[in-house]
């Protein structure tokens, strides 16, 4: 009798209580799990340690993430990141945990790769990649979230550098017909060290006078990325 292999999922970071920084979940107390790998290598990735090799993730079980995350604190909210969180089938059983615990879930994703899992996740962020991005975005594959996520539980986010990026997001929003769209402001140098807060809100005010004055973006919510104001580009905070 043959056993049952229990699935891994690589890992790269699990680190909190902290908060969330971005999107419709800003300021939510959370833990972070960070999976490896990405099928994108956005230019200005603030992550790139999880796809350009330059570190190696851990095989861990669902049961090994739940009892490093125990151990780190209380908690009552995990965010799946990446990376791209759904190229891992594997992702399932520790969101049946979680669940089963009653613990909520965020997950980000530029929607390509489809997981069932996705249903028991409560804040989906779709966030497809902007032009600054140098990726091109696959609105077949990005249409199959659409159509199956349930509005209440998604929302989406699109990261601010340039008015292309801005035509993009735009472009986004009529496409799906948005009642609300996040307006993710762009860090530029995820390497640049010391204190990045003044710099980060001048260009916050800009991009608040660029968006106040477009009537494409009545129903916009400029945000900053909130871990960067505090923390600058310090990692597992």
């Amino acid at each position: 009798m043959m056993l049952k292999k229990t699935p891994k999922i690589p890992v790269l970071e699990i680190f909190g209580p902290t908060f969330q920084g971005e999107g419709r979940s800003i300021g939510q107390k959370t833990m972070f799990v960070r999976t490896g790998g990405c099928d994108y290598s956005c230019t200005w990735c603030d992550s790139a340690f999880t796809w350009d090799g330059s570190e190696k993730p851990e095989l861990l079980t669902a049961e090994t993430i739940i009892e490093r995350l125990d151990a780190l604190g209380s908690y009552g909210h995990v965010t799946i990141s990446g990376g791209n969180p759904l190229l891992h089938a594997s992702i399932g059983e520790l969101v049946e945990r979680l669940k089963a615990r009653g613990i909520s879930m965020s997950v980000e994703t530029q929607g390509t790769y489809w997981q069932d899992w996705l249903f028991d996740i409560d804040d989906v962020t779709i966030s497809p990649k902007p032009p600054s991005s140098t990726m091109k975005t696959d609105f077949d594959r990005l249409d199959v979230f659409f159509k199956r996520l349930p509005e209440a539980q998604r929302a989406v986010k699109v990261v601010i550098f340039n008015e292309t990026d801005l035509d993009f997001a735009a472009a986004i929003s009529e496409r799906y017909e948005l009642k609300t769209l996040y307006l993710s402001l762009g860090n530029p140098d995820p390497a640049e060290t010391g204190v990045i807060a003044p710099r980060m809100l001048s260009d916050l005010k800009g991009l608040w006078d660029r968006v106040a004055r477009d009537p494409r973006f009545n129903h916009a919510r400029v945000l900053p990325q909130l871990h960067a104001l505090v923390y600058a580009n310090d990692r597992g905070v």
